[in-house]
């Protein structure tokens, strides 16, 4: 904490030497939160229980008692976080300006350290603009939910910060996006349902993305699609027989080139007024990992003299709807709900987040007080999960059983 307690003042000083140079403004920003929360089953989560997702399986004991079947709670200012807005003189005939905001999140299982979220300078000549840095993923986008949980919808809601490099251009009502995409901190899952930056690094292919919004008064549409081609492993070890009976193997490594490409696809619309905040996405995804969504892939050949694999991606179906209503006190709906569609190939085994999962169904309601700096809410969510055995002939996930948590979430926020 001391060391983020003197990051906060090189910040400060940095942004009065700002304040002194020609054709620089800025503004300094952040919020102190906090999220006291309670669940009554454990959960697949990250960041201790706050960034929450679904519920884990049953996993009986000797005596068959649900070892996940324990209450869990506890209280966070993680989210606590502090950035800056600048503007800075023209480059050419383009505006320029830039962002860069941190957090106390940490990163792995290392927590209360702080964590970059925005990193990005963009160049901006009016009907155009290009981004250069760290910023949401095309894919999290411009509609998301109005919740307290951290997670904004996830895993029914695309959730990523990534470095990319984007452009889009302004015609009428209509915006057209396009971006090149890397993984930093949110990282697909590989083989041994490892996370890792190699996939994409030995790829060389970043993560492509086109979209188009179309804005009208109140209302907002979209649509996208994103591409995402990625490299498994770039070697295989495999045991070879010395001798007609198997009696003596040697190990042998073989390279290989190895890859998964797939196709994802999103819609989404927004409307709000001044009391109303009606939005809706659907995302058709394919091995969306790295968004901190369900998905992942399977094995369906081998090759027995390298031990090369070919793979087959797993296709969920994701929808949510979120309703708020109010200007001071703001009462909100969420409904999310996602299904597996299987690999649509015969696959040995399953990599990825919640390959064992059918379906998956969200419902929260929450209550806001809002006046100017203040937040202060409280939310019930309930998920239910269908967990199951794969049928390997398709990848679908056959003879289902139903886990529920019930989720309470207190937050307290004063921003600044």
């Amino acid at each position: 904490m001391k060391k983020s307690i003197l990051l906060a003042a090189c910040l400060l000083a940095t942004l009065d030497s700002f304040a002194q140079k020609k054709d620089f403004s800025y503004k300094f920003y952040g919020q102190i939160r906090t999220d006291l929360y309670y669940n009554s089953r454990a959960n697949k989560e990250t960041v201790d229980g706050l960034f929450y997702m679904y519920p884990l399986d049953k996993k009986p004991d000797a005596d068959g008692k649900d070892l996940n079947g324990t209450a869990n709670g506890s209280f966070y200012t993680l989210y606590t976080r502090l950035g800056v807005d600048v503007k800075g003189p023209k480059l050419g005939k383009a505006t320029t300006s830039a962002k860069v905001e941190a957090d106390f999140r940490g990163s792995g299982t290392t927590f209360s350290t702080v964590r970059l979220r925005h990193a990005y300078l963009n160049l901006d000549w009016g009907k155009s603009a290009l981004l250069l840095g760290q910023t949401w993923h095309p894919l999290f986008g411009e509609v998301s939910p109005q919740i307290l949980n951290l997670s904004v919808g996830a895993p029914f809601q695309p959730f990523s910060r990534a470095p990319q490099i984007r452009y889009q251009y302004e015609v009428g009502n209509i915006k057209l996006i396009g971006a090149a995409i890397w993984q930093s901190q949110y990282l697909s899952v590989g083989l041994d349902n490892i996370k890792s930056q190699n996939y994409i690094k030995n790829s060389c292919i970043p993560e492509f993305y086109a979209g188009i919004d179309y804005k009208v008064k109140n209302w907002l549409l979209g649509a996208g699609i994103e591409l995402l081609s990625i490299k498994p492993r770039t070697e295989s070890t495999v045991e070879i027989s010395t001798n007609e009976n198997d009696d003596n193997t040697i190990s042998k490594t073989f390279k290989v080139d190895e890859r998964i490409t797939t196709l994802s696809y999103e819609a989404h619309l927004r409307y709000s007024d001044r009391n109303w905040f009606i939005a809706a996405k659907s995302v058709l995804g394919n091995n969306l990992t790295q968004t901190s969504m369900l998905g992942g892939f399977g094995i369906k050949s081998i090759d027995k003299r390298t031990g090369k694999q070919e793979y087959s991606s797993i296709l969920n179906s994701s929808t949510w709807l979120n309703v708020v209503y109010g200007e001071k006190w703001k009462p909100g709906l969420f409904l999310g709900y996602i299904k597996n569609l299987g690999t649509g190939d015969a696959v040995t085994k399953l990599y990825g987040t919640g390959t064992d999962v059918d379906q998956l169904v969200t419902a929260g309601a929450e209550l806001t007080y809002n006046i100017a700096n203040w937040k202060f809410g409280l939310e019930y969510t309930l998920s239910t999960v269908w967990y199951g055995s794969l049928d390997s002939t398709n990848g679908k996930i056959i003879d289902t059983h139903s886990v529920s948590n019930h989720r309470i979430v207190g937050v307290t926020m004063f921003m600044f």
